[in-house]
């Protein structure tokens, strides 16, 4: 019986871009600034560079409007995209809960998120490549401090 040769770097680089990151990746639901915004957040990957800008309107705590421009690697953007489908109507606990569960699934070996952001199973693979953490966490931290901007201006 012949054994598989173990994956190289390119191989396994293959697995983690899979089919669903890169369609997730090619459309990010909310991928333009809002014409008028009542909070903006830019929030930058030291690591890679990648960057992501949130604009939010909020309206009794939850985001009523939602835009993003998203500079990132595919699997920033995939995150990005998954944030997306769900931002509007969220508040900032549920946003702040989707970031530690998706960062333990990440970092620890944590469950996927919770719904409705179960769509980070898709980053899964990602629990190996500990330089891309930073990116996939990246528009959630720029909407959390959005929301944090907004509650320091009122």
């Amino acid at each position: 019986m012949q054994r598989d040769a173990p994956m190289s770097g390119n191989e396994d680089l293959v697995k983690l871009y899979s089919g669903r990151i890169l369609a997730l990746a090619a459309d990010i639901p909310h991928a333009e600034r809002l014409a008028e915004p009542q909070v903006t957040s830019k929030k930058r990957s030291p690591l890679c560079g990648s960057t992501v800008t949130v604009d939010l309107v909020l309206e009794n705590g939850r985001i009523k409007d939602f835009g993003q421009d998203v500079k990132a690697c595919a699997l920033g953007q995939a995150s990005a995209a998954i944030l997306g489908q769900q931002a509007i109507g969220r508040t900032r606990e549920e946003i702040e809960r989707a970031r530690d569960q998706l960062k333990a699934m990440l970092k620890s070996e944590g469950p996927i998120p919770d719904a409705p952001f179960e769509g980070y199973e898709v980053l899964l693979p990602a629990r190996d490549y500990k330089n891309r953490h930073a990116s996939i966490l990246l528009a959630l931290e720029a909407t959390l401090a959005a929301f944090d901007e907004a509650c320091a201006s009122v």
